[in-house]
């Protein structure tokens, strides 16, 4: 493979000191000799939103690229108070600008400036337009031999697809503030092997090289989604068909980390009210369901007893006017220790009850075991697995997201729960 070559998921040393001669560091692959051009200034990831400087060609102004950062073992840090969501392997990462206070104008930072103006010619309609848009290469910072500092993986390049300006919540000043928050789309490699060349990046930054040469170096999944636009998203956004199973460890948080502190958390706050857990099960399976773009309409909550087995109810629109799909939501919750995994009995009586046009939701604090995932998977039944790791995240975030601690989100939720319930039939969500 080239030295300017890299793989979604490559661990590169980003060493503090600039040296780009040596292709490998530390056993791994060298950040700074991969990006490396000589007689430019080097592309750095000091920040969360890295842009690199733009160049001036003869048909105007070029940025080469914008450097994504994340670091997720600073979450909830004042540094990162807030938490990016990064499922590349579904094309999507879920990323906050760099606005942290109340004095600060959102759209004035230097890290959401460059991703709003990167934003309005992603989202443009005519073609030409797009032909300067800026690419986005996202990486994380990763541990690496016991080293939390110092390393990345790389994540894959795309475009801005949604901006949201929200409010989130400052914990040491005690005050809400305005800030950015965007949903990404990440583009398929899977035309160049799953490989990446920073040649075209390079490129990008000479002024000598038009649009159209700098192209040619491009992926090809950016050349479709240059030419079509977000009709293209479908056709090139990134997709990983996971034929095997999750093993349990993998879906729960991992021992003493600050999601395994939050899940135990969830666990003792619903210990003596199960039925409880639910209305956040609920509100996290609308969570992830609205990011993928469809319309997720409010139901209820069943009560105790007179469920029929559901937990909640919920529904899903796709498409407009007459012609739209209406997809019943069949959720199960399950607040259990997280040595209690669900087994084949818990999914047979959820499955059983599904009917056509119809999916399921199974929400757990705890894991799935593999002959479950087999199952599902042979069999195709429609049903979202969320396991315990997915609770704690989501959790954290819808907390964050609403300015708020987890507990008192939990709370929030709780006061919330006695005015969902409602004892209905499922097909009635249909009318609604």
């Amino acid at each position: 493979m080239s030295h300017r070559k890299l793989s979604i998921g490559q661990i590169l040393r980003y060493p503090r000191e600039f040296s780009p001669t040596s292709p490998v560091i530390d056993g791994v692959t060298n950040f700074w000799h991969v990006t490396h051009l000589d007689s430019f200034a080097r592309p750095q990831l000091e920040k969360g939103i890295n842009p690199i400087a733009p160049v001036k060609t003869a048909t105007g102004s070029r940025r080469p690229a914008i450097l994504i950062s994340s670091s997720p073992h600073r979450v909830g840090s004042a540094q990162t108070p807030w938490h990016d969501i990064f499922d590349v392997d579904n094309g999507h990462i879920r990323y906050f600008g760099d606005a942290k206070t109340p004095r600060q104008d959102p759209a004035q930072t230097p890290g959401n400036k460059a991703l709003l103006e990167a934003h309005a010619i992603h989202a443009a309609v005519d073609p030409s337009e797009r032909a300067r848009a800026t690419p986005i290469i996202f990486f994380r910072r990763t541990s690496f031999n016991g080293k939390t500092k110092g390393f990345l993986t790389f994540q894959g390049i795309g475009i801005v697809e949604r901006v949201e300006r929200i409010t989130q919540f400052d914990q040491r000043e005690q005050a809400s503030f305005s800030n950015y928050v965007y949903d990404l789309a990440v583009l398929s490699l899977s035309d160049e092997h799953e490989t990446f060349d920073w040649e075209w990046i390079n490129a990008r930054r000479n002024y000598l090289l038009t649009e159209e040469e700098c192209l040619k170096l491009a992926p090809k999944a950016w050349q479709k989604w240059l030419q079509a636009g977000s009709s293209a998203l479908p056709r090139t956004r990134r997709r990983v068909s996971k034929l095997l199973v999750t093993k349990p460890k993998d879906q729960l948080p991992e021992k003493g980390s600050r999601y395994d502190h939050l899940l135990q958390t969830i666990c003792a706050h619903y210990d003596t009210k199960k039925h409880h857990f639910e209305g956040l099960a609920y509100a996290i399976t609308r969570h992830l369901l609205s990011r993928s773009g469809s319309r997720f309409i409010d139901g209820w909550i069943t009560p105790a007893g007179g469920d029929g087995g559901a937990d909640f109810i919920g529904r899903l629109d796709t498409g407009e006017g007459f012609g739209a799909v209406r997809q019943i939501i069949y959720g199960q919750a399950k607040c259990v220790a997280t040595t209690s995994g669900v087994d084949g009995k818990d999914i047979a009586r959820t499955v059983a009850r599904l009917k056509r046009g119809w999916f399921g939701a199974f929400v757990t604090t705890s894991y799935f075991s593999e002959p479950v995932q087999r199952e599902i998977i042979e069999d195709e039944y429609p049903l979202l697995l969320v396991s315990g790791l997915t609770v704690a995240e989501t959790t954290f975030l819808l907390a964050e997201e609403s300015g708020c601690s987890v507990a008192t989100y939990l709370e929030t939720i709780d006061a919330e729960f006695e005015g969902m319930k409602a004892r209905r039939r499922p097909e009635e969500i249909l009318h609604l």
